[in-house]
């Protein structure tokens, strides 16, 4: 195996000290001319690659940024990181995006290695709905803001979506569409975003003078495709099938989709179907899919723009002010939800 090429090596090189190589890497101004040239020469020679952990834990100040989130097969979770990179990279940082697959136990797993490479904070989507991994993480002094997700009972920043606004929103569309029978696709209950989207949905009903018994939840442990066609399989087997559903993400309502193609159910002459995201895919479906809009690639980078803000408050001129940002949803409507001609 090959040795790696370490400081010593391209001072010997190059007939200088090791900590005239240093300035040649940190501090060039500081070195002659010649002597800079001989040492990049001995750099490029031997393929010399500083060492940036070592650098990190010289200025106790690391370039990563760590992003956690639920689920990386969901597109959702990809704009969010897509936004978070953007803002990190004009920043001069690099994104540690990891996956908790909707496990607490993964969740506290990343969030050690997070502590272990000294991080300079992270970008959370709870899996943990008892918030006993954010109180470990939280002993480390590292800063982090909670992504999709309201800081309810934190001093923390959170960047989020109104999602009872966003629930009520799409139930109100299959209400105004002559619906008054509904299923709610909902995934995991302990998740904070299902459980606002369906307080939406029940709010949007009782607007219209509809009891609660005018939603029938079907619940999923995960929130993707698979989980949305067993959804489908158990709404097709129902007896008095509803005539409309709403799915707590687009990735549920495109498994619901499927399970209706393959059953000959027509979409929308039969079922109604209503996403929440609005993923790429969502408008590219066999029959476009009508979705609660989020501004994903917003929510990322605004939530990397407030981690960013508190790391650098110990040379602002002003303290950092923990803020909890909500954002708006949008209904997009399309033939998925539109009612028969």
């Amino acid at each position: 195996m090959a040795q790696s090429v370490g400081i010593k090596d391209v001072a010997r090189v190059a007939g200088v000290s090791v900590g005239t190589v240093s300035n040649v890497i940190n501090r060039p101004d500081t070195v002659a001319s010649e002597t800079r040239a001989r040492v990049l020469s001995a750099i490029d020679r031997l393929g010399y690659v500083r060492s940036e952990s070592a650098r990190q834990l010289r200025a106790g100040r690391s370039r990563i940024m760590g992003l956690l989130v639920l689920d990386m097969g969901n597109p959702f979770f990809v704009d969010v990181a897509r936004g978070a990179e953007r803002a990190a990279r004009e920043a001069g940082l690099g994104v540690m995006v990891c996956n908790s697959a909707q496990s607490a136990g993964e969740e506290a797993d990343y969030l050690s290695l997070f502590a272990e490479q000294r991080v300079r904070g992270v970008l959370l989507t709870p899996a943990d709905a008892t918030g006993r991994n954010i109180e470990a993480f939280r002993r480390h002094g590292i800063p982090f803001v909670l992504v999709d997700r309201v800081a309810e009972g934190t001093t923390e920043c959170s960047v989020s979506v109104d999602d009872v606004a966003g629930g009520a929103l799409a139930v109100r569309h299959l209400i105004d569409a002559g619906h008054r029978s509904i299923a709610y696709v909902s995934g995991p209950p302990g998740l904070n975003q299902v459980r606002d989207r369906r307080t939406g949905s029940l709010n949007a009903l009782a607007e219209a003078g509809l009891g609660p018994e005018h939603l029938r939840e079907l619940p999923t442990e995960r929130l993707d495709v698979a989980a949305g066609r067993d959804a489908g399989a158990r709404l097709l087997g129902l007896g008095d099938r509803p005539t409309a559903v709403f799915c707590a993400n687009d990735l549920l309502a495109l498994g619901v989709l499927q399970a209706m193609f393959a059953a000959g159910v027509s979409v929308p002459d039969d079922l109604a179907i209503v996403g929440y995201d609005d993923i790429e895919f969502a408008a590219a479906a066999a029959v476009p899919l009508t979705s609660v809009r989020q501004p994903a690639v917003t929510m990322g980078a605004l939530a990397a723009s407030l981690l960013l803000e508190e790391t650098e408050a110990e040379t602002a001129p002003t303290p950092h002010e923990h803020q909890r940002v909500v954002l708006q949803p949008e209904l997009v409507v399309r033939r998925s939800s539109l009612p028969p001609r």
